[in-house]
């Protein structure tokens, strides 16, 4: 049984392994949520221990505060892109099956939005008094 030598270039071993156009730009993006929210939950956690003991009424009043609810809203935001990036990277490694792999990344757009919708509603509503 002899070996024969692989003439093929490279770039021909590679072609078909998949996509090489979006990677980078998906890596980025998780890493600045990553950042953000590392970021937003140092002052989110300060803020609930600043919390701790509080009334009701005091906390809501917390909320209320535009720098607050600011960052209340960014990090629901990066944190929710985050999770579907990531839950999007898990899919595309362990699904193999394509019926199942689509029917999966829509399940996790349409989880992780309406998870960040109805979020940052219920921050909008309470920082505006409703």
């Amino acid at each position: 049984m002899s070996m024969q030598p692989d003439f093929r270039t490279p770039l021909k071993r590679a072609i078909g392994l998949g996509s090489a156009k979006d990677g980078t730009g998906h890596f980025l993006w998780q890493r600045i949520t990553a950042i953000a929210l590392g970021l937003c939950g140092i002052y989110l956690i300060g803020l609930l221990l600043g919390l701790t003991g509080a009334e009701y009424v005091f906390a809501r009043a917390t909320v209320r505060d535009p720098i607050n609810a600011s960052v209340l809203v960014a990090f629901l935001i990066a944190a929710f892109w985050h999770a579907k990036m990531g839950l999007q990277v898990v899919i595309e490694d362990y699904v193999h099956a394509p019926l199942l792999a689509g029917v999966a990344h829509l399940a996790n757009i349409f989880v992780c939005a309406l998870a960040a919708i109805a979020g940052v509603l219920a921050i909008v509503r309470i920082a505006l008094g409703a």
